[in-house]
């Protein structure tokens, strides 16, 4: 739903003798020059007047006083009262004027209005969201500790918008964050990982985790993640630093990620920290292990998708595995290259690769085998099935997953074509029925 619906939405409500602006996220990135995701719309009408004037519209916050018409939010002017839960209001009133609604808002720069007839005439700026665009800064509107005390998931949201911009907290804004980091823990799990999830794949992700650290906020939501600062590793292998940096410059390496694939970055070595020790040389015994357990505890405690939670631990249970890509068995490399979503696998190894030693050989080896690999060659018909094995007088039982896996592994390596070779190697390595 666009610019041009929203201005559709503004007309109908000022033919009828109400006010209507442009409001919020749509008008900080018109004026960056961005193209808005969305738009909302803030006017005096009252709920009821707005479903009298939008039959079609839903009501998706009768509190709030917030109507969703063909797509857009339309939400009347209100002041907040009562925050309770650090998250909402607990008694709103509707205004008139809109500074009161703008003053509700969270940050300077998402407090801006504009006219969407005549969005050349300007900006109306009650708090000043102009002069911190112009000069980058996230800024709490009035007290920051007042505004973060009412919605506890503001901080996040700061951390978030100073490092899509690449702007810098006020100071104060970010004194109030530091005093208050540990209210995030109150907030619903699912709010917290949304932020997380943004922070990780709307653009640079590696300030987004700095701030986060510098805030206090990383050890309260990931102590796990915070965990890797100072955990030396082996400069012959990582001269880049410590685990932390090691994944920072990775995030910082990201390129429109998916979720699943920032996440398999963020947390493919979270198992170092437990495991480090010195022998020989530093190392890590079992840290890919280690880091599955953690990487699950902490994405089941955010309420992440069980496909999301199990691409995760597949990056990360698979990431040590392209260090051999080279002297594997054609069987086991094709069985590697069609595992789901191979592409980011292949990813998060070139950005491993790239922020320690830098040596892309076997991502290079890796990623021309994938290419040259379409999905029959990596996934051929089977040449023998349950049934032909029930047909040939074999009962069934376990031993027919390791017949049918012995069939599978021969026909992937070349060695058998037919039908005829597939039971002839099954009576030869596991015997007559």
């Amino acid at each position: 739903m666009g610019l041009s619906t929203a201005i559709q939405i503004s007309a109908k409500l000022r033919e009828h003798g109400f006010e209507a602006w442009l409001v919020g996220g749509c008008v900080r990135d018109l004026v960056l020059g961005r193209e808005p995701k969305d738009y909302d719309i803030a006017t005096d009408a009252r709920p009821d007047q707005l479903l009298q004037l939008f039959p079609r519209a839903q009501l998706v916050g009768a509190q709030f006083g917030v109507v969703l018409v063909d797509g857009v939010e339309v939400a009347t002017f209100r002041s907040d009262h009562s925050y309770q839960d650090g998250r909402h209001p607990g008694e709103v009133t509707f205004e008139k004027d809109p500074k009161h609604d703008v003053l509700r808002r969270d940050f300077t720069i998402n407090a801006l209005l504009m006219d969407p007839a005549n969005m050349q005439a300007g900006v109306i700026d009650y708090v000043g969201g102009l002069a911190d665009l112009e000069t980058g800064i996230i800024r709490a509107i009035g007290d920051p500790e007042q505004r973060f005390e009412e919605d506890h998931l503001r901080m996040l949201r700061a951390i978030r918008f100073a490092a899509r911009f690449a702007f810098e907290i006020e100071p104060r804004t970010m004194a109030a964050i530091q005093k208050l980091h540990a209210r995030v823990l109150r907030i619903s799990p699912e709010r917290v990982r949304d932020e997380l999830v943004r922070i990780l794949t709307e653009g640079a992700p590696r300030r987004g985790f700095e701030l986060l650290d510098a805030s206090g906020l990383l050890a309260d939501i990931l102590p796990e993640v915070a965990a890797m600062q100072g955990v030396e590793q082996p400069p012959e292998f990582h001269p880049e630093g410590d685990v932390w940096t090691h994944t920072l410059i990775m995030l910082e390496g990201l390129r429109n990620p998916s979720p699943t694939l920032a996440l398999g970055v963020l947390l493919h070595d979270v198992g170092k920290p437990g495991t480090f020790r010195v022998a020989d040389r530093i190392r890590f015994d079992g840290h890919v292990e280690q880091g599955e357990r953690i990487a699950r505890d902490i994405l089941t405690r955010l309420r992440f998708s069980n496909a999301d939670i199990d691409q995760v631990i597949a990056l990360i249970a698979n990431h040590m595995r392209f260090s051999h890509v080279k002297e594997m068995r054609d069987s086991k490399l094709k069985r590697m290259l069609r595992m789901d979503r191979f592409e980011e696998h292949l990813e998060l190894h070139r950005l491993d690769c790239s922020s320690s030693h830098g040596h892309l050989d076997n991502y290079d080896f890796a990623k021309a085998k994938f290419e040259e690999s379409p999905p029959e060659v990596l996934r051929p018909p089977r040449l023998l099935s349950g049934d032909d094995l029930k047909a040939a007088g074999y009962r069934p039982g376990p031993a027919f997953s390791q017949m049918l896996e012995a069939v599978e592994d021969a026909q992937l390596d070349g060695k058998i074509h037919s039908k005829e070779e597939a039971l002839e190697l099954v009576q030869s390595t596991f015997g007559l029925p």
